[in-house]
């Protein structure tokens, strides 16, 4: 009885093995890809024609500050921005790359520029967001740099350690190409940034360029794959590099990158629900 339990175990165990094999043979294989140019360009191409639709025909996007996008230099440069919805954001970011390198300026016009798109950015997600399906596999080709979430997992809410690698994978990105990342690590509007984005801002001493984004959660659902409302008018706002003193404290950094993105204390006091009505006249 005891050997029939050892075998089974044992053939558990190696049908475990086998799985973790594939699994890591899956990803290696992928982060091999996501890092050949040409592979790049073609996940951008397809990608990008797929997506168009939806920024440009069907919903209207308008671009604001792109004199900003243009002078950058070819590394070292973090855009961080607020976040509406899983991939509807990060698509909207990597179409004006690559339309600002064609000479465009508020908006996408005509995609040209997906015969020869710019894929020299990376942006940060999820680890598990693109592990989802084979599209969010494929999205991952498009240059995503893949992190475990310390606060949250499979829905619920968790205490882990940060991974020193997921560190690493971002500041050696930086070190060559231009990073876009999402501070809160949710679409919560409002919800406290991570200060994981400030440690590598203090290590690494980027060029910021913080940017604020509008219409996304009403025209797509959570994970911008399918609509919710035709005709919404989208916005990606860049700003002026944000002058920072790397001396400063981690929290002083935060708070600072919070407010550049509009979504501080500050502007949430803002909002509709938080305004006084005046007295009668």
């Amino acid at each position: 009885m005891n050997v029939v339990i050892a075998i089974l175990l044992l053939n558990k165990n190696r049908v475990f093995l086998r799985y973790l094999n594939y699994a890591y043979l899956e990803q290696s294989m992928i982060d091999r890809l996501k890092n050949v140019k040409l592979v790049r360009k073609l996940v951008y191409a397809v990608v990008g024609a797929l997506t168009y639709p939806g920024l440009a025909l069907i919903n209207r996007l308008t671009i604001i500050g792109s004199e900003h996008v243009k002078a950058l230099p070819k590394s070292n440069v973090l855009f961080v921005s607020n976040h509406q919805t899983y991939f509807a954001d990060v698509m909207a970011f990597l179409h004006i790359f690559c339309a600002v390198r064609w000479r465009k300026k508020s908006k996408l016009g005509i995609p040209f520029y997906l015969l020869n798109p710019f894929v020299n950015v990376n942006f940060v997600a999820a680890e598990e967001t693109m592990k989802d399906n084979l599209l969010t596999k494929i999205f991952t080709l498009a240059g995503a740099i893949t992190i475990k979430r310390t606060w949250r997992a499979a829905g619920k809410d968790i205490k882990r350690e940060v991974d020193t690698n997921d560190f690493s994978k971002i500041t050696e990105a930086l070190s060559k190409r231009w990073v876009i990342t999402f501070p809160q690590g949710t679409t919560k509007p409002f919800a406290p940034g991570r200060k994981g984005t400030a440690h590598i801002i203090k290590e690494m001493q980027p060029i910021v360029i913080p940017v604020v984004i509008s219409g996304f959660w009403r025209a797509f659902n959570r994970k911008g794959l399918r609509f919710k409302k035709r005709g919404t008018e989208l916005c990606v706002r860049f700003k002026p590099p944000l002058e920072l003193n790397y001396e400063e404290s981690l929290d002083q950094i935060l708070e600072r990158i919070m407010d550049a993105i509009e979504q501080s204390s500050t502007y949430m006091m803002r909002g509709k629900h938080h305004v006084l009505s005046g007295p009668a006249l």
